[in-house]
């Protein structure tokens, strides 16, 4: 489905990002991990370089604008084109918007919705010019809906449903689609390590966070599987997927039908 497409994923030292740079190269894609965090990020590329994929890490932070412009450049002087961005960078901070730092929320936007601008608006250039290209975005259910205790988060994810529709409208005749997967609550360190923050939020204790705040809110009772998302990825950055454009595609076990 992706057999010698060149990929760039953001925050991919760990997580969605690993588990999708994974999938997309043992499917014959060529994989740019990118990620701040530049150990993690070489020791998991190496790991798959010895088990004999075609990778390269590249070392940026998704806010700073010239350096996402030179992952771009790097990408595409080393493979000779870009055909997947994946904007997948994130964090995450729960707290009340009384307490909620604004520094942090500042953080949150700029990581995750204007790195997600910035790397789009470099990739497209080069899309273009090939008359093909698939960007996706990484948002949420909390793109759709709110969740108490998420003000930065929701509004990111939100904004980048709004990023994803107009890009796919400047791009509708270029040969390009842009889409915004929203994953519900999946087994990944980032939602296990809310736990806390989410037990504090509602007045519960760590171990009773996922049955009594999180499966009442899941028909499925469970906790989604990071292979469900990257399945779904690499379907839309396939040919299959041409006519796919400007969605925000909810994978969540339910959560949002009730």
């Amino acid at each position: 489905m992706v057999k010698g497409k060149i990929a760039i994923i953001t925050g991919a030292a760990s997580g969605i990002g690993l588990a999708i740079a994974k999938v997309f190269l043992e499917n014959g894609a060529k994989v740019v991990l990118a990620d701040l965090n530049e150990d993690k990020l070489i020791q998991e590329t190496d790991t798959l370089k010895a088990q004999g994929y075609d990778c390269m890490a590249i070392k940026v932070n998704v806010t700073d604008e010239q350096a996402v412009k030179s992952m771009i450049d790097k990408t595409v002087e080393q493979y000779g084109r870009l055909d997947i961005l994946f904007n997948n960078a994130g964090l995450q901070h729960v707290e009340s918007i009384e307490s909620f730092p604004t520094e942090k929320f500042r953080q949150m936007i700029d990581i995750m919705l204007t790195g997600s601008f910035i790397g789009t608006k470099y990739a497209l250039p080069i899309m273009k010019q090939q008359q093909a290209g698939r960007i996706l975005n990484m948002a949420s259910i909390n793109g759709v809906i709110g969740f108490a205790g998420k003000a930065a988060y929701n509004s990111a994810k939100h904004g980048i449903i709004g990023l994803t529709k107009v890009t796919a409208l400047e791009t509708a005749t270029e040969g390009i689609t842009v889409n915004a997967i929203c994953p519900g609550y999946i087994d990944t360190p980032l939602v296990r390590n809310q736990m806390a923050d989410l037990a504090k939020e509602r007045g519960v204790e760590v171990e009773q966070v996922l049955e009594e705040v999180l499966y009442p809110l899941i028909p499925q009772k469970r906790l989604l599987d990071i292979k469900d998302i990257a399945d779904y990825a690499l379907f839309l950055c396939s040919d299959s997927a041409k006519s796919v454009t400007g969605q925000a595609i909810l994978i969540d076990g339910g959560y949002t039908v009730q």
